[in-house]
């Protein structure tokens, strides 16, 4: 199933959910190694159509879980990497591919480039291939191009170097998505 048209009718219910508070907290040190999580929301525009949905995205080490909330909570989708692959459930069925690009465009219809992303959700150029990065005055990542995708930072939790960033677009090929982050977990 290329385009999943429920999943996509809740996720962009998903819009209206909210989550209260931003903690202020800095990036780890060791991005790589550590652990983090947060709590947002996300659009994505591709081919003429739009989706949203809240977000949980916990982070450990080699392992990633991404869970698309609808308004009230319930998950819609659950993303799951580690070494050996990337897991989607969606729909009472289960999709597996080697890389998480590869699987949410053949399942969503959209690409999740989330080899990168676990870095860029940090202000952080992904190890492994080059990048360009333009700074802001107060030294923050403002914006940064690598792997075909141009990743622009609007908001932060402060003004230092090392905070983390709320609200990031990500562009490609005709697809946009926004990250909005209302809450981090470090």
């Amino acid at each position: 199933m290329r385009h999943l048209p429920i999943l996509f009718v809740l996720l962009m219910l998903g819009a209206c959910a909210t989550t209260s508070g931003v903690s202020v907290t800095q990036r780890p040190v060791q991005p790589e190694l550590s652990s983090y999580a947060f709590n947002g929301r996300v659009a994505v525009r591709h081919d003429g159509e739009r989706s949203s949905a809240g977000v949980r995205w916990i982070h450990r080490g080699n392992t990633d879980e991404i869970l698309l909330l609808a308004p009230f909570g319930q998950t819609v989708a659950r993303i799951y990497s580690d070494t050996q692959g990337v897991l989607l459930e969606a729909s009472g069925k289960t999709y597996f591919e080697q890389d998480a690009e590869t699987l949410t465009e053949r399942v969503l219809g959209w690409h999740l480039p989330l080899s990168g992303m676990r870095f860029w959700v940090l202000a952080l150029p992904a190890f492994g291939s080059d990048a360009v990065a333009e700074r802001a005055e107060n030294g923050q990542l403002k914006e940064l191009r690598q792997d075909g995708w141009e990743i622009s930072y609007t908001r932060y939790a402060a003004e230092t170097v090392e905070s983390l960033p709320l609200r990031m677009n990500l562009r490609r090929d005709g697809m946009e998505m926004q990250l909005l982050i209302d809450e981090w977990e470090i």
